[in-house]
């Protein structure tokens, strides 16, 4: 356990001196925060009432979606692979790793913009905390299992960027933070219910526990954690 904890926290230590890994999680994401939010509240009357839930949706699909799948191609697309493999290291680790060290620093990103945007921009605070961070939580593992698919999948770095942004685009467009998802055609209605940034926006507005929107997110986890144990299968044998 403690090799385990030292594992994440160095993880952690390199994932904060990595430049993808810092624009993506906090950079890009507070920037787009301090604008639109701005632009937002002064252009869309009662956008200061889900203010901090589309930032934080926004957030953390960018953080997850772009910043960690370059993370973990550097990862088994490399000699670090051998490395593991040579000190009879799990392949596992360098996933497990990543992917708890990105929850945390978009965990770090999320309580920014829920501090900050009351002192900013008036927003609203969530009424339930502890069902909004609950479900921040849970849209966080989700996003970051549907970003381990890319990393896993993706042979090539040079791809990667390719491959997230064309789930991204869609998670963000299609989720309800931009404008309300009743004035998107009925096709993209339903294109939007395939990504966690939905259901995630629904649950953290909602303030409360919806079975009607946690169970779709437990789905997309369950799915992407099959899918990133066959993935992983087949990385170690290349």
């Amino acid at each position: 356990m403690e090799a385990f904890l030292y594992g994440v926290s160095l993880q952690w230590k390199l994932d904060i001196r990595s430049r993808t890994l810092l624009t993506t999680c906090y950079i890009v994401p507070l920037l787009f925060f301090g604008v639109m939010g701005g632009i937002f509240t002064s252009v869309m009357p009662g956008a200061e009432q889900t203010l901090i839930q589309s930032m934080t949706v926004f957030g953390v699909t960018m953080g997850a979606l772009i910043g960690l799948p370059p993370s973990l191609v550097e990862i088994y697309g490399s000699d670090i692979k051998k490395v593991y493999k040579a000190n009879g290291v799990p392949l596992c680790l360098g996933l497990v790793l990543t992917t708890i060290s990105a929850l945390i620093h978009l965990f770090i990103m999320s309580i920014l913009i829920y501090i900050l945007a009351p002192l900013l921009f008036d927003a609203v605070i969530p009424r339930n905390p502890a069902a909004y961070f609950t479900s921040l939580v849970i849209f966080i593992l989700v996003s970051l299992g549907m970003a381990c698919m890319i990393g896993l999948g993706v042979k090539e770095q040079a791809k990667t960027p390719m491959f997230s942004i064309l789930i991204f685009l869609p998670s963000t467009m299609l989720s309800g933070i931009m404008f309300p998802v009743e004035m998107l055609p009925e096709a993209f209605k339903i294109a939007g219910r395939i990504f966690p940034a939905s259901w995630g926006y629904r649950m953290m507005i909602q303030g409360k526990f919806s079975l009607e929107n946690l169970w779709p997110l437990l789905l997309m986890l369950a799915v992407s954690a099959a899918v990133c144990i066959v993935l992983l299968k087949k990385v170690s044998r290349r």
